[in-house]
């Protein structure tokens, strides 16, 4: 075990010897196998990773955009399954990033770590650099709320290629208010969105981690293959989108930059 002085921790996973927890504050962050980046031990990281998989053909190298990096578990598994993938890892947080890279393997050149604020790095990035834009920004287990708005969303769209994917995971807890509005916002500004997780998340029964797949054309989400992805999992899961999710969002508004917090 390794501590810092802040209480950030990598534990070695009892059960799964090359497993490697990340913690802060005793709450769990982050999961990489220093052996098997393929390997994702978290539900929700999976379903994003599944979503990923559906960007482009099996293999072809992907231009990402990751807004907290943790351990860097999905730039590891990108590295591994998308070879020569260009990723840049934004993480505000600079004595996660030292810790990762004084115990964790090494990672490839094709990924750049910058220790940032998520949104100042977005508003900074070209318009249609990105195919993936991946956002696990979470501060004292609350996303912060200059990365919950339209206006952050709308900068999140810029940069996306037109057949870019932008994926969130959202921790949240019945009944599942954070999330509708994320949902609203995401609405607002990309043409086609839907939401994916544990079918008990999704009939807000339980706490745990949703993921928000939203793209910028209209239609432009493959909702089939999601589906089923989502089905495959070891945790099956369901996927709200349509019609559907008309009826989860129903009610909730939009979060602006102009609104009192």
């Amino acid at each position: 075990m390794n501590r810092t002085a802040d209480r950030l921790e990598l534990v070695t996973d009892p059960v799964r010897r090359t497993g490697r927890t990340l913690l802060s504050a005793g709450v769990e962050q982050s999961y990489v196998d220093v052996e098997d980046p393929r390997h994702l031990h978290f539900e929700y990281v999976r379903r994003i990773a599944a979503a990923a998989e559906l960007t482009a053909p099996r293999g072809v190298p992907l231009d990402v955009l990751h807004l907290g990096g943790g351990a860097l578990t999905l730039p590891r598994w990108l590295a591994a399954t998308r070879p020569g993938s260009a990723q840049r890892v934004v993480e505000r947080d600079a004595a996660v990033v030292a810790l990762v890279a004084r115990e964790l393997p090494p990672l490839p050149p094709e990924v750049r770590v910058q220790v940032a604020d998520a949104r100042e790095a977005v508003t900074a990035s070209p318009a249609a650099s990105y195919d993936l834009v991946i956002a696990d920004i979470y501060r004292a287990a609350r996303m912060p709320r200059h990365v919950r708005t339209v206006e952050f969303a709308a900068e999140v769209a810029r940069t996306l290629r037109p057949d870019g994917l932008y994926l969130v995971n959202v921790t949240d807890l019945p009944p599942l208010v954070g999330t509708r509005v994320q949902v609203a916002v995401l609405r607002a500004v990309f043409g086609d969105v839907c939401v994916l997780g544990d079918r008990r998340m999704l009939r807000g029964r339980r706490y745990g981690n949703l993921v928000l797949a939203a793209t910028p054309r209209a239609g432009g989400l493959p909702v089939g293959r999601l589906a089923v992805a989502a089905l495959r999992d070891p945790v099956p899961g369901g996927l709200l989108h349509g019609a559907a999710l008309d009826t989860f969002v129903a009610g909730a508004r939009p979060v602006s930059d102009d609104d009192t917090p």
